[in-house]
């Protein structure tokens, strides 16, 4: 049974992954509406949710967690650098935004000084 289940998971994951690139690729395609890219996430977080699977790392980046729709820069969502906290900021059409850490410094609470700014700064005084 064990393996049975290891079996599913895997093919879970290749169609969880065949989703998301043809709900990618819809987008990219100008000609129609965002409605078919939305289904094929919808059931990529159906499936994801039914084997009880963690959400995987494609799906976490790509993903727009209010509107289920793929986020490609320049298409459907724009796209800016917070530099002095040290993550990106991609903001979806409908206004929800999703912050991508960049800098280990940032996310450990240092602010935009890392280790070697620290340094430096006490070596001048």
């Amino acid at each position: 049974m064990i393996k049975n289940q290891k079996i599913l998971k895997e093919m879970a994951q290749e169609r969880i992954s065949r989703l998301l690139g043809m709900a990618k690729a819809r987008t990219l395609d100008k000609r129609g509406s965002d409605a078919l890219s939305k289904r094929y996430v919808g059931i990529a977080k159906k499936i994801v949710s039914h084997y009880k699977m963690p959400k995987g790392r494609q799906m976490k980046a790509e993903v727009c967690g209010s509107c289920d729709s793929v986020l490609v820069p320049g298409i459907n969502c724009s796209v800016r650098l917070a530099s002095s906290y040290g993550y990106i900021v991609y903001r979806c059409r409908c206004g929800a935004e999703k912050h991508v850490m960049y800098r280990e410094a940032a996310s450990k609470g240092f602010g935009s000084a890392t280790a070697f700014d620290r340094a430096s700064k006490s070596h001048r005084d």
